[in-house]
Parts: structure tokens; C-alpha cells; sequence
């Protein structure tokens, strides 16, 4: 009997273009279905920047990993070399930036239909910031300048994302507000330092970098506005083995969004 790829996806609030110690990128490369993983990043939402490029592939260069860029701004793959090309990957990793740009130029390029096709088939999707708004219904950005809620996204994640959420300012209190008039669906924010990994579409795992730093679940309340629950998490130690070995549980799968 054929084996059915399990559908994961992973929400991170920081890496290797954020932090120093890069625990969230060990946490990644961790849940990689590959001992040796070809990790592809992706920089669409920065306008394929230049800087932020090389800071990945001197990042995961030194890591057990095989790493890649696709650029589609001056775009060198024709149609069936692009679908291989990612088709091939065992983590597509995608950069911050703007959310509403990235979506367009991936539909553009077609890359969106190609990336439902390598989730179905159990390559591992994760971003920062644009990288993990993307991959939901609906997300809370400053695409258009001031904070705001856009109501669209790849849906492969049900409900909203909102990165951002303790260090700029204005990020919690209006996104809650898009949530509690129904301009977004219930979703999750992360706070930096998170990451978070669904499995067919249900949170499993929650880490943390810093002690401080949460997920949280957002959901409308009636009358109330919106209802926020942390979700629990377990801290990263110096590498994931680490942590492991020093028999940390993970916590409980958290209740399913309510829609």
C-alpha cells in the first residue's frame, strides 16, 4: 500500500535572518523527512534581495543541508524545470517582506499551484513574517503601508496569521480587531522567537527561543471582541537534539480553530 505524504507546514517568528543563534533553523532542518534535506529559499516577498540571499546561503551553507535560492525576478527555469525544481525539495523556506506582492508574483509565475502540489507531496513549507502569512486564508500586514488585514492567501493553513505580534507596535490590538469584525478568521499570532508546525492542517508543536515568547490562538468572542490563549511551548536548548535529550515532552495537539 502506497504511503500517503504527511502535509507539514511550520510558522516561524525568527531564523536566520533575525537571530543570532539560528535554533529555529535547527528546529526546521530537524523536521525535515531528509537526512541530508534540499532546503530551497525562497526571497520573492524582498524583491529577491541581494543581502538577504547571501545571509541565507552563508547561514545554511554550514549546516548538513543541501541549500538553494529561486529567484523569480530575473527568473532562469522555463515551466517544467521550475516544477522540478521545487518538486524536488524537501523544504521550501520563504523569506519576509511584502505579503501582497509575493502573492502576486507567485501567482504570476505559477508557483503557488506548484507549491500546493509539493505540500501534498510532503515537502515541508515554513516562512518568516510575508513567509508565514502567505500560507494561510487571510494574514494581518503593512503590505499597504499602515496595519491592516488582507483577506487572502494560499488557504493552505485554515483561518489568519499575524507575525509581529509583541514587537511592533499596533500589531496585537489591530489585528484582534480585524478578527473580532470578521475582516480575517480566527487564527495565530506569533510572537518573535515562536515557531509553531501543523500536520495536516493541526498545530502539533510549539517551541519557543526565548522564555518570554508565545503563540497564540485568536478567536472571536461576541459581544466581547476576541478571545487569546497562549499555546503551550517548549524551549529550545542549544541544538534540537539538545533539547530532546534533555526529555522535554511536547505539548498536547491544541484544539482545532473555531470557524
Amino acid at each position: 500500500m502506497a504511503v500517503v505524504p504527511v502535509r507539514r507546514l511550520a510558522l516561524l517568528g525568527g531564523g536566520f535572518s533575525t537571530d543570532d543563534d539560528e535554533l529555529l533553523d535547527d528546529w526546521v532542518l530537524g523536521h525535515s523527512r531528509a537526512s541530508r534535506p534540499k532546503v530551497c529559499f525562497v526571497p520573492t516577498a524582498s524583491g529577491d534581495a541581494p543581502a538577504y540571499v547571501e545571509r541565507f546561503l552563508t547561514v545554511f551553507r554550514s549546516r548538513d543541508c543541501e541549500p538553494s535560492v529561486l529567484p523569480l525576478f530575473r527568473r532562469e527555469l522555463d515551466d517544467d524545470a521550475l516544477r522540478r525544481f521545487l518538486l524536488s525539495q524537501d523544504v521550501v523556506y520563504v523569506g519576509g517582506g511584502n505579503t501582497a506582492n509575493l502573492l502576486a508574483v507567485w501567482r504570476t509565475h505559477g508557483v503557488d499551484r506548484l507549491l500546493r502540489e509539493a505540500y501534498d507531496r510532503g515537502t515541508l513549507l515554513c516562512g518568516i513574517s510575508a513567509g508565514a502569512n502567505c500560507w494561510a486564508e487571510g494574514s494581518h500586514t503593512d503590505s499597504f503601508g499602515p496595519l491592516t488585514f488582507l483577506p487572502d492567501g494560499l488557504g493552505l493553513l485554515s483561518g489568519s496569521v499575524c507575525p509581529h505580534y509583541d514587537s511592533e507596535p499596533g500589531r496585537r490590538s489591530s489585528y484582534q480587531a480585524a478578527v473580532a469584525s470578521g475582516a480575517l478568521p480566527a487564527g495565530w499570532a506569533l510572537e518573535d522567537g515562536v515557531g509553531a508546525l501543523f500536520m495536516a492542517g493541526v498545530l502539533t508543536e510549539t517551541v519557543t527561543r526565548t522564555p518570554q515568547a508565545h503563540l497564540y490562538q485568536v478567536e472571536p468572542d461576541g459581544d466581547s471582541g476576541v478571545k487569546e490563549r497562549a499555546v503551550p511551548g517548549f524551549p529550545l536548548l542549544g541544538t534540537v537534539a539538545e533539547t530532546l535529550a534533555a526529555g522535554r515532552s511536547l505539548p498536547p495537539a491544541f484544539p482545532p480553530l473555531g470557524r
